[in-house]
């Protein structure tokens, strides 16, 4: 038995003649005749033959096609090209890297305002009392830190949706939105009650006996933000099913609005009436809840139901489960090991602690700039790396723009980043010790703050490719080895800036290691390459 390859459908056009001619060393001395046989087929070819079945119609749009392009060798090609051309992996270097500029503009005014709302109060703040101040550093903890630990609730519904639409199953998308909604809505209200409980022991815990003075300041901004948990989770959920439709426009007009009113709340209330850290709690608290409700209009008015809620079945939970839980492990140990510097630094003095609190929440502020691009990988690599339109090479050079950017971007962020708190400290607080303990930290933050945002990029490729076990384990790595290097660093007296020296190092070891993993020949950008190129052949009987 010997195998025969696969043969186009026969067309009759007389203008095939010169390509046979063109290409006569592929072939026989003879054409075959009805037929053109290929030894060997285009990836496209073959992706065509085995995904498509051509009408006649097609067939003789083809037919003239084939004539005119590449030598005849766009047979398949055009049949994708509609497609592809809406893909953004299909385009060139430059033209792609405006595409993605195009997204991730927006998508990144919704990362900016959550640090935003957490700067806006440390600036207020900072201009009244030099404890509240110190008493953000635990409450922010409480409160944002700990909602950055259900960030696998967005990164799990804009992975299933993006998924899911690449697939074009619009009734699994609904139903992926209505579940993870109800768990959303679960998980806020635990943390609402969790808050209610056991907010002041937690604080208590953290902050230690030396700091006791300023539990109740925090306790009081903690016990307020906490009213808005369901809120945020369930407008995160709505927020990132928008990211993995592709649109980045709607919920960063539910977020501007919410960003106006946490600004106008902190000055009335703070700077005006002179309620302080408790006023800027209620700022932020009802500007989350506003939130919340313009992303799921948002969501509505893309014809999906954002209101309808589903109790997940076992299935359903085994599947967000089996996403979820290495997202969560990775967001655990990044957010464990910010609040475990924070919990050094909170040891080391009021000054100290107030310092750190405005570089971290600075630092915050900037790196979320680079958070759209992991976004970005997240809504717009599924299609490439498993939908109907796989092609590994489109996606290899959708990172190498990400990367790009994200390098560039890392370079101006550490600049414009670092001359903030170096040339115009007096934003955020007055006091010279408090100054004195910012300026020593500047050198590590440079450094930290320009790597982030291409790590952000090897990172979102890695989820989008569900190369989940890899990022749990490398996150939960670098976390375990800088947990180590900051006790060392605490115990040996080098004060502020040897946490941050650590914090420099953590993220160039996230960068290092995601690269080497997308670079390896078994990473998901290279390993089912071999097969694809490989055209099937059917076997002579």
């Amino acid at each position: 038995m010997q195998a025969t390859p696969l043969f186009y459908p026969p067309l009759k056009n007389p203008n095939l003649k010169p390509l046979y001619f063109r290409y006569s060393s592929t072939f026989s001395t003879k054409p075959p005749l009805p037929h053109l046989g290929f030894p060997r087929f285009p990836s496209k070819v073959h992706r065509f033959i085995k995904n498509c079945i051509v009408s006649s119609h097609e067939l003789s749009h083809l037919d003239t096609e084939i004539t005119t392009q590449n030598g005849g060798f766009s047979l398949c090609d055009r049949v994708n090209e509609g497609e592809d051309d809406k893909m953004l992996g299909t385009q060139s270097l430059w033209r792609q890297i405006k595409e993605i500029a195009m997204f991730t503009g927006p998508a990144t005014g919704l990362w900016i305002c959550g640090p935003l709302m957490s700067l806006i109060d440390t600036a207020v703040i900072g201009q009244g009392s030099s404890i509240e101040l110190a008493a953000l550093g635990p409450g922010t903890v409480l409160c944002d830190y700990m909602s950055y630990v259900f960030m696998f609730l967005s990164v799990a519904t804009s992975n299933m949706v993006a998924t899911s639409l690449a697939r074009e199953d619009k009734n699994e998308v609904q139903h992926q939105i209505s579940v993870l909604l109800f768990v959303g809505l679960t998980g806020g209200l635990f943390m609402l009650f969790f808050t209610k409980l056991f907010g002041s022991w937690a604080l208590a815990a953290f902050t230690g006996p030396n700091n006791a003075h300023i539990v109740p300041a925090a306790n009081t901004y903690v016990q307020i933000r906490g009213l808005a948990w369901p809120a945020v989770l369930v407008g995160w959920v709505a927020q990132s099913a928008s990211l993995g439709m592709k649109d980045s426009w709607g919920p960063l007009k539910a977020l501007a609005v919410a960003s106006a009113v946490n600004g106008i709340g902190d000055i009335v209330l703070c700077s005006f009436l002179g309620y302080g850290i408790a006023g800027a709690a209620w700022a932020t608290m009802v500007s989350q809840v506003v939130a919340g409700y313009m992303m799921i209009t948002s969501l509505n008015k893309k014809g999906y139901n954002a209101y309808t809620i589903s109790i997940p079945s076992l299935d359903d939970l085994q599947t967000i489960f089996g996403l979820a839980a290495p997202v969560f492990i990775m967001l655990m140990a990044k957010v464990a090991f910010y609040a475990l510097i924070i919990y050094f630094v909170t040891n080391m003095g009021t000054h100290t602690g107030a310092a750190h609190q405005v570089m971290i929440q600075t630092y915050c502020m900037c790196t979320v700039w680079g958070e759209p691009l992991s976004q970005t990988a997240q809504s717009f690599m599924p299609e490439l790396l498993y939908g109907i339109n796989k092609n590994l090479p489109k996606a290899r050079m959708l990172l190498k723009s990400l990367a790009i950017i994200g390098a560039s971007l890392g370079l101006l962020l550490g600049i414009v980043g670092t001359s903030v708190p170096w040339l115009f400290p007096n934003i955020f607080t007055s006091d010279g010790k408090v100054i004195h303990e910012m300026h020593k930290v500047l050198a590590p933050y440079f450094v930290a703050l320009a790597v982030t945002p291409a790590t952000h990029s090897l990172e979102g490729t890695l989820l989008a490719g569900r190369d989940l076990k890899f990022v749990s384990l490398s996150m939960s790595g670098c976390f375990s080895l800088g947990a180590v290097v900051l006790l060392l660093v605490s115990s040996g007296g080098y004060g502020l800036p040897g946490c941050w020296y650590v914090l420099l190092g953590f993220q160039w070891a996230r960068f290092f290691l995601s690269l080497q993993r997308l670079l390896s020949p078994t990473g998901i950008l290279h390993y089912e390459e071999s097969n694809n190129c490989k055209p099937e052949k059917l076997k002579a009987a």
